[in-house]
């Protein structure tokens, strides 16, 4: 029973809590808690004909605390419902926190694999973290298995950091991936394998870094994509290099080829896969149409989180379809449903030169815009998108044709202090960018997620607009449209 007392004091903390949540940084069409804070997106499935998307939930505070998992689902990735809370901790097998980890179809039987975590001295930070599972027939309720835990301990040359659990299945087989560090603080991901999902074998280590790529990679998340395989890794303690690994942690990937006979993972570098400050513990699941799609968290640890004050904390990122592009570069686009948000389209250019600026009046909060400029014969030496407030708050998309590189600067629009990101971008006859601006969030996709860019901001003033501007000489600026998007939370 202890189960289900937990589930109803967390569910009631959190509909008291709804009731004192503040409006004003409320997402218009992104997945976030009723309340309260949340974190990594877990259990991705599509189940019984609903996509249903789990995250890291604390109901009873808008700080990061005793971890349960929230819940929402959705028919087609643009409307969302909220579920009751999924999972709540407190039984043996998971005291302190039920952690990330996914979520697989085992005939009909929706499972959640997830990781149990325990503090044995919170001063001196002494934890142990142990694998689980909970089932439900429904969807929505569901139990936590007599076995738990089905791993109970990590491999013997490892350190206490043992979590994430991404379960999928092979042929006849189930195999998990497991974020893990060694005695020595070194990050990898390690690799289990079952026939029941209950009873595990290790099978080995499938990637191990070095000194330059942290001491934990959470969140691994491994797939076929394209003829290659994909390992997503979220590393912590890697040191920035100029315009790379500028957040306190990362989330990037490597591709590469592998052999399930030998646990062979021949991969190449490590790439970072978003550039802007808010993006991590990225997951993804495979839809009906093959889809392999992508959520992350659009926050980072130890940033400065204004909506704290207005109770609540955590978003997640729109769905992205992830695809291999040239040179095995992984790419990430806005799913196709999400053209539903739109309401009225405003073509405001077509084929027109500009030198300086073309400022377009809209005050709307929801907007997407898409901004194509021609390289070809352009003489300006940094072309872009402003988003503009009726005062001085400016969120800015610059693209340096000369250092062929992107940069977001979001120091007037509340992030004062580490507001700017850059990243390169070879764009060499056409610059296309497409916008989503939510009302403290923005995601950028460059020349079809060559480059994306995902960062909070926090106006407070109303919109004047939307520029598209020049540096030094004119564009011709191919199109220019912008939508205004639905509010899906009203």
């Amino acid at each position: 029973m202890i189960t289900q007392n937990k589930l109803q004091q967390a569910q009631d903390a959190l509909n008291h809590a709804i009731g004192k949540v503040k409006n004003k940084y409320r997402l218009g069409y992104h997945i976030m808690a009723p309340a309260n804070w949340m974190n990594d997106p877990n259990g991705l499935i599509q189940y019984k004909g609903d996509y249903h998307v789990f995250y890291q939930h604390n109901p009873y505070d808008e700080n990061w605390g005793p971890m349960h998992w929230g819940h929402v689902k959705s028919k087609d990735l643009v409307h969302w419902e909220h579920l009751p809370i999924a999972l709540a901790p407190g039984d043996t097998c998971d005291t302190n926190g039920c952690f990330s980890g996914s979520a697989v179809d085992n005939n009909g039987e929706l499972t959640l694999i997830y990781t149990g975590h325990h503090d044995v001295d919170k001063e001196t930070d002494i934890i142990y973290e142990n694998q689980n599972i909970a089932v439900s027939t429904d969807g929505i309720t569901f139990h936590k298995i007599v076995e738990n835990p089905v791993i109970p301990e990590p491999p013997a040359d490892s350190n206490t950091h043992f979590r994430d659990p991404k379960v999928w299945k092979h042929k006849d087989s189930w195999y998990m991936v497991i974020g893990n560090s060694t005695e020595d603080k070194i990050g990898r991901v390690i690799l289990y394998r079952s026939l029941d999902l209950r009873k595990w074998s290790y099978v080995g280590v499938l990637a191990e870094g070095n000194e330059t790529l942290g001491f934990m990679w959470e969140c691994p998340d491994f797939f076929e994509l394209d003829g290659k395989f994909v390992l997503l890794i979220s590393p912590q303690g890697m040191k920035a290099e100029k315009d790379l690994y500028n957040n306190l942690y990362q989330t990037g990937y490597l591709v590469g080829d592998y052999d399930y006979q030998t646990n062979d993972f021949t991969h190449d570098s490590f790439i970072e896969l978003d550039h802007g400050h808010d993006f991590y513990a990225v997951q993804t699941l495979v839809d009906d149409k093959n889809r392999r799609i992508a959520f992350g968290w659009m926050d980072m640890w130890e940033s400065d989180m204004p909506t704290k004050a207005d109770g609540w904390c955590g978003a997640l990122t729109l769905p992205r379809e992830l695809t291999l592009g040239k040179d095995h570069k992984l790419l990430m686009n806005p799913v196709q449903e999400l053209d539903a948000l739109r309401n009225a389209e405003h073509n405001i250019i077509r084929q027109q030169k500009v030198a300086d600026s073309y400022l377009v009046e809209v005050n709307e909060e929801l907007l997407e815009i898409k901004a194509v400029f021609d390289l070809e014969n352009c003489h300006a030496s940094a072309i872009g998108v402003k988003i503009r407030g009726v005062n001085e708050e400016e969120t800015v998309l610059t693209y340096n044709l000369n250092q062929q590189k992107l940069t977001l600067d979001c120091s007037k629009s509340g992030r004062v202090n580490d507001g700017r990101r850059t990243a390169t971008l070879e764009a060499n006859e056409l610059l296309s960018l497409r916008i989503f601006v939510d009302r403290s969030s923005i995601e950028i996709f460059a020349n079809e997620g060559q480059t994306t860019m995902t960062s909070r901001i926090y106006p407070i003033e109303e919109k004047l607009g939307i520029e598209v501007f020049t540096e030094n000489g004119e564009v011709r600026i191919k199109e220019l449209t912008y939508w205004s998007l639905k509010d899906i939370w009203e």
